[in-house]
């Protein structure tokens, strides 16, 4: 076709025409790409491995004496007061849209971000913080946070921070008894919650709480609250902070945290059974948001964060601390309300991203395989010379990435209208809470114009591990350690991991470091199995992950000690690894695999993407509604037939493929249990879903 003939033409001249400034950049970024990030500083293969810029000594903190987290917003507030801090979009209506299938909707139009300054937000926070102290909240006993990611969450636990109640954060997801575990276990007797939660999850436990007394919501709106047990104080945020503002309660009792105090309990997602709460002091947030600062490269007041993911997830609160630490406006927003073609946005009206137009963006890998899917789907679509002149585009840049240059044309002309899915100028995405595929990885570098940084990190390390350097876009990979701590390679006899592993050592991830936490809350025998003090006094951590590191001193997740299951033949099957590959194939929106050790062979539960299923249903003719094609033997069959296509090019072992599938009509949320709030498959709760089917697919029925 002429018209390709003659974009490559362009594009290629294109490349070609570089400033002698972008030809220096190109040369910098490429000895960057290639120089070592990280070393053994023992010169031993199973490591300690540091970053080279802190091989003497780890990173503690952002500035000189700025050792809590109090400290740490007075600084922000103090270098930035009239800047803007905490954003929230305003309601202009909302509306119920009934569905051509019957469901109804609700709809929001929503206005202009209003803005909290810094100055404003220390005023907010401080208040509050003086009015739960008048309530009768002490220092050093824990307060409960169960609430959505909005600006209020992070004015009450700055009030918490500054006024040393140890913060203990509890998913909004998690199911009743969990709830009630967490709150028991800590013995809270104030919790801080919205209007929404209190009326649909908190409610129905209250009389399993009997230690509760005071509920603060952060909702203006009702003041008055009938129908609660006796002896349950419920109050307005705004009602406590203005108890906080008068005179006589000023500054009531402070007693300022220690670098060593504990500012958070933070409660795991409970992906591997009961939730456990992570002790972290103010000296180990500090330090791990001290690291991922540094990988960061001009993060300054300038920039803007939007903030959507749970932030009882230690990722979202490193990013927003992190933001906050260096005056960065931090915009709220939701899954539901994200983009312009969000759930809850009413079409023609704007999402979060459109009026916001962030720079700086955190993301659990589901989100961007969606965003993914669904972009390659709509090429797909496309016309010939349209889908032709994209895939060309794709290419190109994806050869030129790797070469060190920039394609401002390609941005402008192709990927213009895919970026502006994020606002259009997001210069740094964050990936983390679990591993990015690589064709997810490489079509967000390409098609979002902006470097895609991988993090590995743990609820128990702060969530700082490492974070892969922007302009590193090679795929599979997680980074070299961070500047606040060193990583050590464990052998696992068991798996066949081994430092002496030829060519890269390999074994089980430890990490060592003042980012460590504490330990769980109340854990004794857990936390003498999972952590560990050496002889120079610096604590560890050990991940149960499986890891190797690369002669760059990247880092690179291979497997996991959990989702290791040995086959009746004595074969291992990965079950993440399994799940990872299979992930990409377009017909699967989400997967588990399961293998039982009784066993010879994988079966998977499946959650299929329904545009592809019907696609291929209606080559065969299959008719039926969602739910009957779900349960359909015959579409179970041609699933798994694309599936071991799919597991075959991507060179999986024939032990590794699932030899029986079952289709769920349903996808996995966290509402339903399945998966946490970072969408990590929850495997025993998976396993009880789903096990008239595990017993059927092994014969038992």
């Amino acid at each position: 076709m002429p018209c390709c003939g003659y974009f490559l033409g362009v594009l290629q001249s294109c490349g070609h025409c570089i400033s002698r400034k972008g030809e220096l950049r190109r040369q910098q970024k490429k000895q960057g790409t290639k120089r070592a990030k990280a070393r053994s500083v023992l010169g031993q293969p199973e490591g300690p491995y540091r970053a080279v810029s802190s091989m003497k000594k780890l990173v503690t903190s952002l500035h000189p004496g700025v050792d809590t987290l109090d400290k740490m917003f007075e600084y922000a507030a103090m270098r930035f007061p009239h800047r803007d801090c905490l954003g929230t979009r305003e309601v202009i209506s909302e509306e119920d849209e009934r569905q051509s299938n019957g469901k109804v909707f609700k709809k929001v139009i929503l206005g202009e971000y209003r803005w909290l300054s810094y100055k404003d937000t220390l005023t907010a926070a401080s208040h509050l913080g003086s009015g739960l102290a008048a309530l009768g909240q002490r220092p050093k006993t824990n307060i409960a946070i169960f609430c959505e990611t909005r600006a209020e969450w992070i004015i009450a636990a700055q009030a918490c921070f500054t006024y040393n109640f140890p913060l203990v954060t509890i998913y909004s997801t998690l199911g009743g008894p969990a709830i009630a575990h967490g709150l028991n276990e800590t013995q809270v007797t104030h919790i801080i919650t919205s209007r929404e939660l209190l009326e649909t999850r908190l409610k129905a436990i209250l009389t399993d709480v009997p230690r509760l007394q005071h509920i603060i919501v952060v909702d203006n709106a009702p003041t008055a609250w009938p129908g609660y047990p006796r002896g349950i104080s419920i109050h307005n945020m705004a009602a406590v902070q203005k108890l906080g503002a008068r005179h006589e309660n000023g500054r009531f009792c402070l007693c300022t945290p220690l670098p060593s105090d504990i500012a958070v309990i933070m409660y795991t997602s409970g992906s591997t059974g009961i939730p456990k709460g992570v002790m972290i002091s103010h000296s180990n947030i500090i330090a791990g948001i001290t690291g991922m600062a540094e990988r960061i490269p001009n993060l300054c007041e300038e920039d803007t964060y939007i903030g959507y993911l749970p932030l009882a997830h230690v990722l979202e609160l490193s990013a927003e601390l992190v933001c906050v630490s260096h005056g960065c406006r931090i915009g709220y927003s939701s899954p539901q309300t994200l983009a312009d073609q969000s759930t809850k946005i009413k079409k023609g009206s704007k999402g979060d991203t459109s009026m916001l137009q962030p720079t700086l963006m955190a993301a659990v890998p589901e989100i961007m395989d969606r965003i993914y899917k669904n972009v390659m789907t709509k090429v797909e679509e496309m016309n010939c010379v349209q889908r032709t002149l994209f895939i060309l585009a794709y290419n190109y840049k994806l050869e030129q990435l790797a070469k060190g240059y920039s394609t401002p044309l390609c941005d402008r002309l192709v990927f213009r209208k895919v970026r502006s899915l994020l606002g259009g100028r997001t210069r740094v995405l964050l990936s983390g809470g679990a591993p990015l595929s690589a064709a997810t990885q490489r079509f967000m570098n390409v098609c979002f114009c902006c470097p895609v940084g991988q993090g590995y990190g743990l609820t128990e390390t702060c969530g700082a591990g490492t974070i892969s350097e922007l302009w590193d876009y090679s795929t599979g990979r997680v980074g070299g350690p961070l500047v606040c701590c060193e990583i050590k390679l464990k052998d696992w006899v068991e798996g066949g991991y081994h430092s002496t592993d030829k060519p890269y050592p390999r074994g089980e991830i430890l990490i060592g470091g003042p980012n460590v936490t504490m330990g769980y809350y109340k854990k004794d025998a857990k936390n003498q199995e999972d952590f560990f003090v050496d002889e120079n006094g610096q604590r560890w951590f050990s991940t149960g992950d499986i890891g190797e590191f690369q002669e760059d001193g990247c880092l690179k997740i291979i497997d996991r000690k959990k989702d290791l299951v040995k086959l009746q033949a004595g074969e291992y099957v990965s079950l993440g690894k399994v799940e990872a590959m299979l992930k990409n194939c377009p017909l699967i929106d989400n997967i588990c695999a399961y293998a039982n050790s009784d066993e010879t062979y994988v079966i998977g539960f499946v959650v299929p993407n329904q545009k592809h299923l019907l696609a291929l249903v209606d080559q065969y003719g299959i008719r039926g509604s969602w739910e009957e094609l779900c349960n359909s033997k015959a579409v179970e069959e041609l699933v798994l037939r694309v599936i071991t296509e799919a597991a075959l090019a991507a060179q999986l072992e024939r032990f590794e493929i699932p030899r029986k599938i079952r289709l769920s009509p349903e996808p996995w949320t966290p509402e339903t249990g399945l998966v946490t709030d970072a969408f990590k498959l929850k495997r025993k709760e998976l396993k009880t879903h789903y096990q008239d089917d595990i017993e059927r697919m092994y014969g038992g029925k």
